[in-house]
């Protein structure tokens, strides 16, 4: 009986080994695809850091062509600003000398603004209300 008993205890011993054999063989096989995952995970990451300085390159330069920009557009408003004033002086320059040569002339009663005048007095109106939309505008993105 001792025999029997002897051979069903080195069975099981031999069944539990076998059992622990194939877990340490699967758990391997999963190991090895854990290695490769995170294999992969590292490029990924790789990748994503890449395209992540690529962006803020991008970036940057879209802030310098944005700031490029705004200081053209600034002088031209600044450009526009002084044309308008010297048509404002030139405008005014020439009602002066217009009300000198009636007088001279004789006329004694001066005509309500001629039409060229009125026009050019428009014109130079619709400029500096034009000036003075775009300067707001800057101001409140520079804020």
């Amino acid at each position: 009986m001792s025999y029997h008993f002897g051979f069903l205890v080195e069975t099981m011993v031999s069944v539990l080994l076998l059992l622990t054999i194939l877990y340490c063989v699967r758990l391997n096989k999963q190991l090895r695809l854990l290695k490769a995952d995170e294999q992969s995970l590292r490029a990924t990451i790789s990748e994503l850091v890449t395209a992540t300085e690529i962006a803020d390159r991008a970036i940057s330069g879209l802030k310098l062509t944005m700031h490029e920009g705004g200081q053209a557009l600034s002088d031209r408003l600044a450009r526009g600003d002084a044309l308008a004033a010297e048509l404002e002086r030139h405008l005014e320059a020439g009602n002066q000398l217009l009300a000198r040569l009636m007088r001279i002339a004789g006329v004694t009663r001066p005509p309500a603004d001629p039409p060229a005048i009125q026009n050019a007095n428009a014109v130079a109106a619709a400029a500096q209300a034009f000036a003075n939309r775009t300067r707001s505008r800057l101001n409140g993105r520079a804020a």
